[in-house]
């Protein structure tokens, strides 16, 4: 960048114009100025005792004084009215301003000039550099001296590519995200997605056997047709996120339509104005506050079907599915919220037919809410609906007569109530784990063979994760839910059993597949070499028709021959056949072997070598 020559010839050395002769510039408008420097520098003249500055647009240097920020005095001496004769005739704060624009430029031209040297100085410094590593790496092909300008500049080129490529990978890839930047990536396969998001390796040892019907969860849904799928939703298992995936992220050919301000998303089926889910987020709370096994399958029916006619209703399959959690950090979840202000007040527990009485279910709090307890004040509550909720709110509760404990002891109870949520369960079209949101969604997607857009989320840290509790808090919580540790435990073992049996079919399914495909290959290369190689023998059997019984003979042995092996290559078994076998089929069959015999011995040579290579 060139400056101008005012500015080039400041960041010289200072002029020295001759006596009694004036300056010569190259700047037309500071003749002016320069005269009054050359009677400021005369001995005896009056304006030698006012200080002079530099031109007006010129910097001092780099060894001169700072800028002087002080307004132009009005003097009558003759280095002012030569100065400045056009500023005499402005006002004072016209002048200021002035000189201030003009001390401001001043500046930039400086700055300009620092960081041109600045520049040209590290350029120069890159050159020596590179020169030495050039030197360095092509030592014996080269050296610094013999490099010439193009040399140069097309290392330059290079380290300037390689840093503009730096750049755009990281703008591109940040982070460890991008796989090109794994070390990992070339050494070993992609890891799998669906590891264990609790970083505990995917392998585990089962604790209970289960049938392959338990395992095998492939649900014929139908949303066309009139199933419907239930959501069980029990407070602080995630349930509220599993619920909005249902509504706004899934694959559907109709899908739902949730709008800015509400809750509740209208889930229609394709070509039906009949809703498929029955969820918080689509039909709301129509069976109560977080409705439990025991009202949903008395209420669902009713509220669906409760318009028509008992011989209109059509034969549903209604679909169950809930989430469960860790019993510890659910409770600490539910205290947690709790603390804030929750009540579930709107929740009915309707069993047989009616709601608990007060002697039945008291309350634990006397006020409004139970906002503020502290945890050992919640623990206490012999009442407290969140011990044991996962293991209640998913056995039926008809069984132990409901709500009422006097119908039989607290020890039978606790076992009707805790086999009866297994078997519930069990049963579920779907059942997932807070812990293991990518394996839910996998396990979701293959029962219901519907697909999600976007992979679930797991966050590792909550509400419950952020409250440190001692070991003997711990064990008074798992006391406290050790109906709930049970069934978790259960259900946990039961979900990756389905996980690892689900994995296991669709590798084995991928691997059949692969096996058809080679065969169904093996298949038409056979066809197109048999084709090929009769065309080659007898380009035209209209010339010798003294040969054409023999050939009608060796090609129909020919086409014998090929759909027998077609038939050996389409077996799942792959084996070849015991020579025994063979020797009864040429006993079965002579005309066909004197036949194939016809057929020339390089067809049976790459018959035995197809063989051998199988």
């Amino acid at each position: 960048m060139a400056l101008p020559a005012c500015a080039a010839r400041a960041l010289g050395p200072p002029l020295q114009p001759e006596r009694g002769a004036p300056a010569r510039t190259t700047c037309p408008r500071r003749h002016s100025r320069v005269e009054a420097e050359l009677a400021a520098s005369r001995p005896g003249s009056v304006a030698a005792s006012v200080r002079v500055g530099p031109p007006r647009g010129v910097s001092r240097g780099f060894n001169s004084q700072p800028l002087l920020d002080e307004p132009l005095k009005a003097s009558s001496s003759l280095a002012g009215a030569a100065r400045a004769p056009l500023f005499a005739l402005l006002l004072r704060g016209r002048r200021r301003r002035m000189h201030d624009l003009r001390r401001r430029w001043d500046l930039g031209s400086l700055c300009r000039a620092l960081l041109t040297r600045g520049l040209a100085a590290l350029g120069h410094s890159l050159k020596h550099v590179l020169g030495a590593i050039f030197s360095k790496i092509f030592g014996p092909l080269a050296s610094v001296g013999n490099m010439d300008e193009k040399s140069n500049k097309l290392l330059l080129a290079l380290v300037m590519l390689f840093l503009f490529a730096v750049i755009v990978l990281q703008y591109v890839c940040p982070g460890t995200e991008c796989q090109l930047l794994r070390l990992q990536a070339f050494s070993s396969p992609l890891p799998d997605p669906y590891r264990s998001e609790d970083e505990s390796s995917a392998r585990f040892v089962p604790r209970y056997n289960f049938s392959r019907g338990d395992l095998l969860r492939k649900v014929d849904f139908d949303i066309k047709g009139d199933d419907l799928i239930v959501f069980l939703h029990i407070q602080k298992t995630g349930g509220t996120t599993f619920g909005r995936h249902l509504v706004r992220n899934i694959q559907l050919e109709q899908p739902c339509e949730c709008r800015v301000g509400q809750k509740k998303c209208t889930c229609h089926r394709p070509g039906k104005r009949e809703t498929w889910l029955f969820s918080r987020f689509s039909t709301g709370w129509s069976c109560g506050l977080h409705a439990d096994w025991t009202e949903l399958t008395s209420c669902v029916p009713a509220v669906v079907d409760g318009k028509r006619d008992a011989r209109l209703r059509p034969s549903r399959n209604f679909h169950y599915i809930t989430i469960l959690r860790d019993p510890v950090s659910r409770y600490l979840s539910e205290w947690r919220h709790v603390q804030r202000g929750a009540t579930w007040k709107a929740s009915l527990h309707v069993c047989d037919g009616r709601p608990p009485t007060s002697e039945e279910l008291p309350s634990c709090y006397t006020g409004d809410d139970w906002s503020g307890c502290p945890l050992k004040e919640f623990m206490d509550c012999p009442y407290n609906l969140a011990n044991n909720r996962q293991v209640r709110m998913l056995s039926d509760l008809t069984l132990v007569g409901c709500y009422n404990l006097s119908v039989m002891p607290e020890k039978q109870r606790n076992k009707v109530l805790l086999e009866s949520a297994k078997s519930n369960l069990k049963h579920m079209a779907f059942f997932g784990l807070t812990e293991f949101q990518r394996k839910t969604q996998y396990l979701f997607e293959k029962t219901f063979n519907m697909n999600f857009i976007s992979p679930f989320t797991q966050y590792n840290t909550t509400r419950a994760s952020s409250v440190e509790i001692n070991e003997e808090l711990q064990k008074r919580i798992e006391g406290l839910n050790f109906l709930d540790m049970e069934l978790y435990s259960y259900a946990k073992d039961l979900f990756l059993q389905r996980y690892q049996f689900m994995r296991q079919k669709e590798h084995q399914e991928a691997r059949r597949k692969r096996q058809e495909q080679r065969k169904f290959l093996k298949g038409r290369f056979l066809q197109t070499h048999y084709q090929t190689q009769s065309q080659g023998q007898n380009p035209n059997p209209s010339q010798n028709p003294s040969l054409t019984p023999n050939l009608n003979a060796s090609q129909s042995g020919t086409q014998n021959l090929f759909q027998n092996l077609i038939q050996n290559l389409t077996q799942s078994s792959g084996q070849n056949p015991s020579p025994k076998e063979n020797q009864e089929s040429q006993k079965q069959n002579p005309g066909q072997e004197q036949s194939d015999g016809n057929t020339s011995n390089g067809t049976h040579d790459y018959i035995g070598s197809v063989e051998k290579w199988r």
